[in-house]
């Protein structure tokens, strides 16, 4: 039987012919031929095949020409490699473990945005290599995936021209979140005191892992029980014809931030780990409001004041209650002038209450007397709003576009809305200032 060997390196084939062990040579025959090794080549060994195969002309020059070009540097054929996710770390600092166990041994050190490429998917950890080529087993509450991941650049990219309706600072180490709440996916790390720019506000319900943190009513004194007639019928405790119909419990609300840092990176902000930034000598004067925003309108000499070059910025500044879950951004506009008499602010201007919302635009307008500053705000007409759903961004569905121009300490209403502004105030507001009114008139 006839043995083909290859020998890949050479191209070389070579040909055993083997003898029978039970054959009997007669003495009179000629001498058997002795088996040796025959080195044939490529090409006759293609001839011999062609006689047995012979494939169609173009196909056969096809495969000669693959043989040819592929045969030799097929111990260096490198198969592809499935592609991996990718997950990004969205804790502070983590370390990768060589396994899961109790007892393990640190490979690596990831941090905050550090991209992953995953390698194996446990049921609580993911096996992951670094970009160094480190690999081990992290936590999957650590990381995000490329899904979440998406989202967020697609929120930088979807907001990264909007204008700062106000600039704010971090008390501390904050994240960022793909939506308001407590429970969303967040991802960079924000360290503290770090500036930011505040782009838009949303209220929505505070959760914890049990649901939304509901909010407790007073408690209200109630009035001693008179005795029951004996032919009354008793109702039973807790209903509304014993003790009044039962406050409605109301979920606690939080305010959040849409926030814009310095990289350009863009997320949720939760608003009472925040400082918008004014500067100190007006904060003085907010008498227990909270300034939303102050903006720079204009700027005068003072040959005593001791700020730089003796020049002085004067501030238009928007206010609204120290409570989260407002329908309104602000509900105060007041202006702070410079008094060059007294050296001192004063408020110039002031409009409250309303129902404002963001952003504040000032510009300048020419006069007869030069350029003056401007600043328009959006107000809202009526209860006329609207709830992004998915957000929880309030915004009036008609808005209103009130200018003010101020001129030296004078501030006017000026553009197209020269409408009244509707001033509605709450009973407690009402009841303070018919309590001023009514002191006023006693100091007289």
């Amino acid at each position: 039987m006839q043995q083909w060997t290859v020998n890949r390196g050479q191209w070389l084939f070579a040909v055993h012919w083997p003898l029978a062990t039970d054959e009997v040579l007669s003495s009179r025959r000629t001498p058997p031929a002795v088996p040796t090794r025959t080195q044939i080549s490529f090409l006759y060994l293609l001839r011999r095949l062609r006689a047995f195969v012979i494939p169609p002309q173009p196909l056969y020059l096809l495969a000669v020409l693959c043989l040819f070009v592929l045969a030799p540097g097929c111990n260096r054929f490198h198969f592809h490699q499935p592609k991996h996710d990718t997950v990004y770390v969205c804790a502070r600092q983590m370390y990768l473990h060589d396994r899961v166990a109790a007892v393990s041994t640190r490979v690596a050190q990831v941090v905050n945005g550090q991209p992953l490429e995953v390698l194996e998917r446990g049921r609580r950890f993911l096996r992951v290599k670094t970009g160094k080529n480190e690999i081990g087993w992290i936590e999957d509450h650590a990381v995000i995936d490329s899904k979440t991941y998406a989202v967020f650049a697609q929120l930088a990219e979807q907001h990264k021209q909007d204008p700062a309706a106000a600039n704010a600072t971090l008390r501390d180490d904050l994240y960022m979140h793909v939506l308001p709440g407590r429970e969303t996916e967040h991802f960079y790390l924000l360290a503290g005191n770090e500036k930011v720019h505040l782009l838009a506000r949303a209220s929505v319900a505070k959760m914890n892992g049990q649901g939304p943190v509901m909010a407790v009513p007073p408690v209200a004194s109630k009035p001693a029980r008179p005795a029951t007639p004996p032919h009354a019928s008793s109702a039973p405790a807790g209903s509304a014809t014993a003790s009044g119909a039962p406050d409605a419990q109301l979920p606690v609300m939080e305010d959040w931030w849409l926030a814009r840092d310095t990289q350009g990176r863009i997320g949720w902000l939760l608003g009472i780990r925040l400082d918008v930034e004014a500067p100190d000598e007006i904060a003085a004067y907010a008498e227990g409001q909270r300034i939303v925003g102050a903006y720079l309108l204009a700027k005068v000499y003072d040959s005593e004041a001791k700020t730089p070059d003796h020049q002085v910025p004067e501030y238009v500044t928007v206010m609204a209650p120290p409570k989260s879950g407002l329908p309104f951004d602000f509900d105060q506009v007041r202006v702070f002038t410079w008094s060059l008499r007294h050296h001192r602010y004063e408020t110039a201007f002031r409009l409250h209450p309303i129902q404002g919302y963001l952003p504040v635009r000032v510009s300048s307008q020419p006069t007869a007397k030069g350029s003056a500053p401007t600043f328009t705000f959006l107000l809202a007409t009526g209860q006329n709003l609207s709830t992004d759903p998915t957000t929880g961004i309030t915004r009036p569905v008609n808005p209103r576009s009130i200018t003010y121009q101020m001129i030296d300490t004078q501030v006017k209403r000026i553009g197209p809305d020269l409408a009244p502004i509707v001033i509605t105030r709450s009973p407690e507001e009402k009841a303070k200032a018919k309590a001023a009114k009514a002191g006023k008139k006693k100091r007289k």
